[in-house]
């Protein structure tokens, strides 16, 4: 059974139940509950920290969407999109016990081939990583922080 850490994130009430020996949190964004592991955690404090603290919109937000990379199906933890419905962010969730290493941030970058977001950032919960993708100019450039919603891209 996971037992839920402090992050580097703020904290928030979240709904979480007990059913046998499994443990769920609720989802805003999908409206469900799901089971409560390591990765999940740190998906619903970042999901939170968008929402509550950059002021991205819920309803602009899709958890775990699916893409085909190389004819292989993978999941995007998060991606969040614009109001002309472009994608504009993208985050790679890991447990707090991953190490944030290049092949993360591979993986990411991987999926942005197919996504082409402009900013994608990567979290383990303890360390988060933000980076800005100039397509044109095939660069990128790290940032401190994430933007506001009404700043980004």
């Amino acid at each position: 059974m996971f037992e839920p850490l402090q992050l580097n994130l703020p904290a928030h009430p979240f709904k979480i139940k007990q059913e046998l020996s499994i443990t769920y949190i609720f989802d805003e964004i999908r409206k469900k509950y799901l089971v409560l592991t390591p990765e999940e955690w740190v998906r619903q404090h970042l999901v939170q920290y968008i929402v509550k603290e950059k002021s991205y919109p819920r309803s602009l937000i899709k958890l775990e969407g699916g893409l085909k990379l190389n004819s292989l199906q993978k999941r995007t933890d998060v991606v969040v999109f614009n109001n002309r419905g472009e994608k504009i962010l993208m985050i790679e969730c890991k447990a707090p016990s991953v190490k944030i290493t290049q092949n993360v941030f591979d993986q990411i970058a991987r999926y942005n081939i197919i996504h082409r977001v402009p900013l994608l950032a990567v979290s383990n919960g303890l360390e988060h990583f933000y980076c800005l993708i100039d397509f044109e100019n095939q660069k990128y450039t790290f940032v401190k922080d994430l933007p506001d919603y009404d700043n980004s891209l």
